[in-house]
This record gives C-alpha cells, sequence and structure tokens, in this order.
C-alpha cells in the first residue's frame, strides 16, 4: 500500500514526474511531457506536459478510437481544434474528439502546462448499483 492507504499501482503523483524533452507531432520546438499513468482497462494514458514560451504541439489527427482531453492548468495558448482557432487558459477543457484534429501553441511569456488524457472510444463508465 502506497501512503495513502491505496495500492502503488493505483497512487501517482505528478509532483514527482521527471519531464523528458521530446518534439511533439512534428512541433516546431521542443516540449517536456511525462507519463504519469499508463495504459489502463478504462484510459490510455494520463500525461503531465509542460509547453515552453515559444513551443508547441504539432497539429495532428487522432484515429477513430480514442479521444484526448487536454486540462489547461496554467499558462495562455492557442489551440486550433477541428478548424477553429481558439484561445485557452487556466480551467479551461477542451475535448479533442475521435478523428478530430488539433494541436497547440505557446505564444505567451510563460510556459503552459496541461494534463493530457487520452482515453478509448466507447468506454462510458457505468455505475454499480
Amino acid at each position: 500500500m502506497g501512503r495513502t492507504g491505496v495500492a502503488e499501482d493505483r497512487h501517482h503523483s505528478f509532483a514527482a514526474a521527471s519531464l523528458e524533452e521530446v518534439t511533439a507531432h512534428g512541433g516546431a520546438r521542443p516540449i517536456l511531457t511525462r507519463r504519469v499513468v499508463g495504459r489502463t482497462d478504462s484510459l490510455n494514458f494520463i500525461d503531465l506536459t509542460v509547453v515552453p514560451s515559444g513551443s508547441d504541439i504539432g497539429v495532428h489527427t487522432h484515429a477513430d478510437d480514442n479521444e484526448e482531453i487536454y486540462v489547461v492548468v496554467s499558462g495562455n495558448a492557442t489551440m486550433r481544434v477541428d478548424g477553429r482557432t481558439i484561445a485557452v487558459s487556466p480551467g479551461d477543457v477542451v475535448v479533442n474528439r475521435p478523428g478530430g484534429t488539433h494541436g497547440l501553441w505557446n505564444t505567451g511569456d510563460e510556459e503552459v502546462r496541461l494534463v493530457v488524457i487520452e482515453v478509448p472510444r466507447g468506454r462510458a463508465g457505468r455505475t454499480v448499483p
């Protein structure tokens, strides 16, 4: 059991995550990311992603079998989502639909921190009575 009384494989920490530098989806400059939770029965991954000023996550199209959610934790950015350009800021949640096309640019002076969650399509949860 972990320090919270939850099994270790169910307790994860963004604070303990060491970030790796990668170029995401053909972006012009690198970002920093860390897979905090890998594949489970109900999700593909949860990543902590940091997009430094001037960096981006290149425009890319997902397959029809997954949905990706961006949760903006800090910073301001511009996203392109299915042909629309939108400004995103802390507290925003952007759902990138299956088969959708999207990208993100940090055009500000501060880094942008995101939690990126990808779930398989058609895996809606059920409530057990």
